[in-house]
């Protein structure tokens, strides 16, 4: 539940859910944020969840911060289950040119490069958020063997498409940015797609997650 509501700038409103990082508290997050998208509130203009926190922007000639505190407050939430949580098998391509810092994982986790796949393909991931980039999706939790810091020097540019991990989460580039994530591979599969409207983010959160490994051909060849 939420601890605390407050004010974020002049339009703006800040709901904290505590300092924890677990799925327990995400999922009250995401309940939070599809049951607020689906009541469609009047003045509204944009819902952003983290791992624990949920922003809401509103607009001032709508309604103000009183009222819309006073109607979180008192939501109903809606029940998860009546939303449809994808799952989704993400192809990736461990070949050497994507998979850009495995012999650095492998050194600093003291683990064979195919152990680090083999944990890594054997989890399913739970989308926490997307942010940082459009659609990036945080998917945690990896375990406890595969958690790495993020690089002393991060990239100016990586490669959209680059999955990475560090510390407990993986992630997905979505475009070509700088970024200091562990990089394992890359897909060959939109994650976002600003064409789509309606819903740009392949991966949304509270959606389940897998990775399925893939040849270099395949990936080169690749269609949706």
């Amino acid at each position: 539940m939420i601890k605390n509501i407050s004010n974020l700038g002049d339009a703006a409103l800040y709901c904290d859910f505590g300092k924890e990082v677990n799925k327990e508290i995400n999922t009250q997050v995401i309940k939070y944020f599809k049951t607020i998208q689906k009541k469609n509130i009047t003045g509204i203009i944009n819902i952003t969840p983290s791992y624990n926190k949920l922003i809401i922007s509103f607009d001032l000639k709508k309604i103000n911060f009183n009222k819309l505190k006073k109607i979180i407050d008192n939501i109903e939430i809606i029940k998860l289950d009546s939303v449809q949580n994808k799952k989704l098998e993400i192809p990736i391509c461990c070949e050497k040119e994507y998979s850009l810092d495995i012999k650095r994982l492998e050194d600093k986790l003291k683990m064979k490069e195919e152990k680090i796949y083999e944990n890594f393909f054997e989890k399913e991931f739970f989308c926490y958020m997307t942010g940082f980039i459009a659609g990036m999706p945080f998917l945690g939790d990896l375990e406890e063997n595969l958690r790495a810091n993020r690089l002393d020097t991060p990239r100016v540019k990586v490669p959209k498409g680059s999955i990475g991990i560090t510390e407990q989460f993986a992630n997905i580039y979505t475009f070509e940015s700088p970024g200091g994530w562990n990089i394992i591979g890359n897909t060959p599969l939109s994650i976002f797609d600003s064409s789509k409207e309606n819903e740009p983010n392949l991966i949304n959160p509270g959606d389940l997650v897998t990775f399925k490994r893939i040849t270099k051909e395949k990936y080169q060849n690749y269609h949706e």
